[in-house]
């Protein structure tokens, strides 16, 4: 619709479909589509037809994650690094508001599903985790490959969706998992051959959909108070601080330079490799205790 930049928006009977449309990019994240799908979840929220959401990527992919190509190959200031002196409370209001946008999916009074083929990586993957029900084909990826230079997951939900000693064998690796694996670790209620995908999906959205909306708000809010109560809001907080200041560490200013010089593609395949990265950039505190 011409409303949107960046994301579709559809209903169908009682289910309303939000579509990342950025498909020449691998509907990566611009600067229009979190607030998009903040807007796109309220919409369905007062629409009082709608009780289920589900969100998809336009294309092959869910998400690739943040616009790299924009945000960091392109040279000099932009909204993912700031000249120093950096002010990481600046960076937070800017990040946080995006994870306030995607954690409307969390928040919504209707529940949200996440249909995911290609790959939901790096900030994808905040998306995807932000939905109540995540389904994946098959051949799916799933991951948050920043998590090895130049990123934290702002939205902080892997500990609270696959536990923590998951959470850390992704986040200390930015390994991504197949659909069977999801399924496996608890992320995924269920996966597909990808050409099966969307009939499980609409089946599923369809089997919720008969039910009254105020029932389903009402398991939503008790579920959701749950993790609220383990601390949610506080762990995103230092999620999203965390984030900026990968972006601003010694290795992640490196690493933007490196992502300039030889192009973010290059960049990443080298960030994945296994190779040590930004070795010699790293800071070391000077020895105190010598005379």
């Amino acid at each position: 619709m011409s409303d949107y930049r960046s994301i579709r928006y559809a209903t169908n009977g009682r289910i309303a479909t939000i579509t990342l449309n950025r498909p020449d990019r691998l509907n990566a994240i611009d600067r229009y589509m979190p607030q998009e799908i903040e807007a796109a979840v309220r919409r369905a929220n007062d629409d009082d037809a709608v009780h289920v959401i589900v969100v998809e990527g336009a294309g092959r992919a869910f998400c690739s994650g943040y616009d790299l190509q924009d945000f960091a190959e392109a040279g000099g200031t932009n909204p993912g690094i700031q000249d120093m002196p950096w002010d990481p409370m600046l960076d937070f209001k800017f990040m946080y508001a995006n994870t306030h946008a995607f954690m409307s999916l969390h928040r919504s009074y209707k529940p949200t599903i996440a249909k995911i083929r290609g790959h939901a990586v790096a900030g994808g993957s905040d998306i995807a985790t932000c939905c109540d029900l995540i389904v994946m084909a098959e051949e799916a990826k799933i991951g948050y490959p920043p998590a090895r230079v130049w990123g934290c997951p702002s939205v902080g939900l892997w500990v609270f969706r696959i536990g923590a000693q998951r959470a850390k064998r992704m986040l200390f690796t930015g390994d991504l998992i197949d659909g069977h694996t999801a399924v496996e670790y608890g992320l995924a209620i269920d996966t597909v051959p990808d050409a099966g995908l969307d009939e499980a999906v609409e089946a599923l959205a369809n089997r919720m959909a008969g039910v009254p909306k105020n029932q389903l708000m009402m398991s939503k809010l008790m579920i959701n108070s749950a993790l609220d109560n383990q601390g949610l809001s506080t762990t995103q907080q230092m999620a999203t601080l965390f984030d900026g200041i990968t972006r601003h560490s010694p290795e992640g200013v490196w690493w933007k330079q490196r992502a300039e010089d030889v192009g973010f593609k290059q960049a990443v395949r080298e960030r994945d490799s296994g190779a040590p990265i930004a070795a010699e950039a790293e800071s070391k505190l000077p020895d105190w205790r010598q005379d």
